[in-house]
């Protein structure tokens, strides 16, 4: 499913964020590990990763619906949105729960960084079709 750009007002890209992967292979075709790029306040970690070439799993097109986005916010908890009961019964479903774990799609940025996001190797959509 193919994420649309959130639709309301993003400010200026001057939030840090670090994307920390750990497996940067199969999420961008590279063996970069960490990935450092700019975020605009009011926009969610998935896009700004998507946006930046990691392909972090969103199943169900990024509208809260399953938890295959499921990150750690290892820092900077305090700049993101709070987590929704609808967010919070979602990332339940995740495997590896961990107190910082979240749901890409859903946090939005809101205060000016740093953010580092730590994107499990185990989060995969275990439905998705691989050619043959």
């Amino acid at each position: 499913m193919h994420l649309r750009h959130s639709d309301h007002e993003h400010g200026p890209k001057e939030v840090p964020v670090r994307f920390i992967l750990e497996d940067p292979q199969d999420l961008t075709g590279t063996d970069k590990v960490e990935w450092e790029v700019m975020a605009a306040k009011g926009e969610h970690l998935l896009e700004v990763a998507v946006e930046n070439g990691i392909n972090i799993e969103h199943a169900c097109g990024a509208v809260c619906a399953c938890s295959t986005c499921h990150v750690y916010v290892e820092q900077g908890m305090d700049e993101v949105s709070e987590p929704t009961e609808a967010e919070e019964d979602r990332v339940e479903e995740a495997p590896g729960l961990q107190m910082n774990s979240r749901l890409s799609c859903q946090c939005e940025i809101e205060g000016k960084g740093p953010i580092v996001v730590r994107v499990p190797a185990w989060n995969r959509n275990a439905v998705k079709e691989v050619p043959h």
